[in-house]
């Protein structure tokens, strides 16, 4: 049975942060972002957009009537959580009308989590074929002003459908994980914002991808030779182009090796102006890839390479559908430049604003704009969703 992913569905905040006016501000070059990173802007969250109302944008833009019908499984993986208890997919469950008898559930293990959730909907479609499973990786990275993260921070959630006969990848059975009980990057319960161990971060994410992808090729004698395309996680650009360059194959034929650099180029466009969004970054990049890549064609194989701090890795491929094309848009970096420009001093001011309860734990916002779905209030500790046309 062919199994992949027949939808993929994306979003991001409604407002931007261009790299140049943060280095200007922050005293830096900035070509210590542009170059140094390859990043030109991030996409900035207010309070009233988090990881629900991202992730039901992203499946808003994908699913149909049919598709919320057969849905029996909604996964949502994030490191973002707005509850330590409830899973946000049963908010996005409620906000798009799925029907009722269907698993609703979160996962999480960094940034690598989505690509767990994905392993976990494809058995499930082995196991019951009629059945489709919705995916989401929806995330906000997020760190303290003026630290050596907030270049890297994003705001973003990709949403996929699985299910049988898929129109976009078909996922192979061969996948290798790793898992390194490492501290590069976490965040305690007491933490508003993570820890992160940068450079060392950085070692372990190329290591793991070096002794990953070399045991992966003896596993299933493959090659990069075998591949159209090889898409990474993507904390930032410039990491993943240093993967990039550790496992080409300086032997390979130099238009295959050009082949493989142009298409990764094709995978960072949209991280260039997102940023970093946490469980969603890979697929985000697959997603720039199919896109903007000019050369790919049915039956094309592509490589993917996973990474969560902590840490978990993993390397999976797939093939690409007939008529993947067809599921794709064409115009989402226009889109992406109709984002409303903030200055630094407003970034700031709507990125670290923190909800103000009062004795009852009730809280209202002041309207931002976002994607088909906001958080309106907290009404007793209860957060409250609903579409932006709506009171």
């Amino acid at each position: 049975m062919r199994i992949g992913i027949d939808k993929i569905g994306f979003t991001s905040s409604q407002y931007v942060l261009n790299m140049k006016d943060l280095a200007e501000a922050r005293g830096e070059d900035p070509q210590k972002f542009s170059k140094g990173l390859l990043l030109d802007a991030l996409s900035i969250a207010p309070i009233t957009d988090d990881i629900v109302t991202l992730a039901a944008g992203s499946a808003n833009e994908i699913l149909t009537a049919e598709d919320k019908e057969k849905i029996d499984m909604v996964i949502l993986a994030t490191e973002s959580s707005v509850d330590q208890s409830k899973a946000g997919a049963v908010y996005v469950h409620s906000l798009l009308g799925i029907q009722p008898f269907a698993r609703s559930f979160e996962m999480k293990e960094a940034c690598y989590s989505a690509t767990a959730a994905l392993n976990y909907a494809k058995l499930h479609v082995e196991k019951h074929p009629d059945t489709r499973v919705l995916v989401l990786a929806s995330d906000i990275a997020k760190y303290g002003i003026g630290t050596p993260g907030e270049s890297t921070q994003g705001a973003g959630s990709i949403a996929m459908l699985v299910k049988k006969d898929p129109r976009i990848l078909i996922l192979h059975d061969e996948t290798l994980a790793q898992t390194r009980d490492i501290m590069d990057f976490w965040r305690p319960n007491y933490a508003t914002t993570p820890y992160v161990n940068g450079m060392y971060s950085t070692k372990q994410y190329l290591d793991m991808l070096k002794t990953t992808w070399a045991e992966y090729q003896k596993r299933f004698d493959t090659s990069i030779a075998d591949f159209a395309a090889f898409c990474f996680h993507l904390p930032f650009p410039k990491l993943a182009l240093k993967g990039f360059n550790k496992i080409m194959d300086k032997h390979l034929p130099s238009d295959l090796q050009e082949k493989l650099k142009v298409n990764f180029e094709a995978s960072i466009l949209y991280s260039k102006q997102i940023g970093n969004i946490y469980t969603g970054s890979l697929f985000l990049g697959l997603l720039s890839l199919l896109e903007n890549s000019q050369n790919l064609v049915a039956g094309d194989k592509i490589a993917l390479f996973s990474y969560g701090s902590g840490a978990v890795a993993e390397i999976f491929t797939g093939v690409l559908a007939e008529g993947f094309k067809e599921q794709l848009q064409t115009n989402r970096l226009d889109k992406l430049k109709r984002r409303i420009p903030l200055s630094v001093e407003d970034y700031e001011k709507i990125f670290f604003e923190k909800a103000q309860l009062d004795d009852k734990g009730n809280a209202s916002f002041k309207e931002y704009q976002t994607g088909p779905f906001a958080l309106k209030k907290i009404l007793e500790h209860q957060r409250i969703y609903g579409k932006v046309n709506e009171s």
